[in-house]
């Protein structure tokens, strides 16, 4: 029997060792031997290269270099700093969210530079400041990064991350993502398998599945793993969508948490649909994926940015108010932050023990 055994795991180890995917294990679906691939069938992702001939051809919609006024408010860096008791969220810009939980300050896909690019001086270009920097940030206790794409994880804010006073952050990472950190310099990752998890000074990270892929070459498409995370702490359920196409995925979320107290929604990016559908939800998908994670309050994010797609920055949030006028979804349970806006949670942590507790606006600071 204990030869058989052995016998087995060498030929596991000796498979993988054959393949592209050194984390490959045949017992999981999402696995591949290059990479990786979502749960559920879906159509195929279109070609990049249409799009732009197309929008080389017939024009883009809108223009990228058109002037978009979104008010920039200044966080209170003081109280941001000192606070170790206040649950608080500060939109930073994009998929940035500077979370405090629990006395622990969390940030979200971390992008502080100018470009979601690979190139200095070439690629989307930011239209709003992030609302904090380097030197004003709080001391970051975790990283949670969603996938690889230019946009979610950037190679220089990581890097001045890793290098804060104090020490670095503890960088938690979709399976695969490890290597291109130590390849960075940065050595304190964590990397975990959709549906694992960690215990990290007090709260729980999960990350769970959604339909998305990865990059960052031409050559490594699908190489890393992608997804959300769920943050739990006793006093509330925090996920942080990253970028996704609607998919079965959110209900399984839903299902397997049994309520989400605040879910960070990404509402921008989709147009053209016929390109973006599979990856990128718009407003009524958001507004959807709301329902279908039994999300008590959720949060907007993912536009206003970066111009990456073909609707105008400022279209998504008034798409998602038409989008919650037609469900019957009241907007403060789907809200919309400006810019380094931060608000305190105590109302929805206050919900996680009466739910029956009516929707408030939070005072912005």
């Amino acid at each position: 029997m204990k030869s058989k055994v052995v016998l087995c795991v060498a030929g596991a180890l000796l498979f993988t060792a054959c393949h592209g995917n050194p984390n490959y294990n045949p017992m999981k679906t999402h696995h591949t031997a290059d990479g990786f691939r979502n749960n559920y069938p879906h159509p195929e992702k279109q070609s990049f290269w249409k799009w732009q001939w197309q929008r080389w051809t017939k024009g883009a919609p809108g223009d990228p270099e058109e002037g978009y006024n979104f008010p920039l408010l200044k966080p209170d860096t003081a109280f941001l700093e000192s606070n170790r008791s206040e649950p608080t969220l500060t939109w930073i810009g994009h998929a940035t969210f500077l979370l405090q939980l629990g006395g622990v300050n969390v940030l979200t896909d971390p992008h502080l530079t100018e470009r979601a690019s690979p190139l200095s001086f070439a690629g989307p270009k930011r239209h709003v400041a992030p609302s904090l920097d380097f030197d004003t940030l709080p001391r970051v206790d975790v990283v949670v990064i969603s996938h690889s794409h230019y946009d979610h994880l950037d190679r220089g804010t990581v890097q001045r991350l890793n290098a804060q006073k104090g020490g670095p952050p503890m960088f938690l990472v979709p399976l695969a993502l490890k290597r291109w950190f130590h390849e960075q310099g940065i050595d304190n990752v964590t990397q975990l398998d959709w549906w694992d998890s960690r215990d990290h000074m007090g709260l729980k990270l999960h990350l769970v599945p959604l339909q998305h892929w990865s990059a960052r070459t031409p050559w490594d498409t699908n190489k890393t793993l992608w997804g959300s995370w769920v943050i739990e702490h006793p006093q509330m359920r925090f996920l942080f969508g990253g970028d996704f196409g609607y998919s079965q995925d959110l209900a399984d979320i839903g299902k397997r948490f049994g309520r989400i107290d605040l879910a960070a929604l990404p509402i921008g990016a989709y147009e053209p649909r016929w390109f973006m559908k599979v990856m990128h939800v718009n407003p009524e998908e958001a507004v959807k994926t709301h329902r279908d994670l039994n999300a008590r309050y959720s949060v907007a994010m993912h536009w206003g940015t970066f111009k990456l797609t073909d609707e105008r920055l400022d279209e998504p949030p008034v798409k998602l108010a038409e989008a919650l006028a037609a469900t019957g979804i009241p907007s403060e349970r789907f809200f919309v932050m400006q810019h380094g806006e931060t608000r305190k949670l105590d109302y929805i942590v206050a919900a996680v023990s009466d739910e029956a507790e009516p929707p408030r606006r939070a005072a912005v600071r």
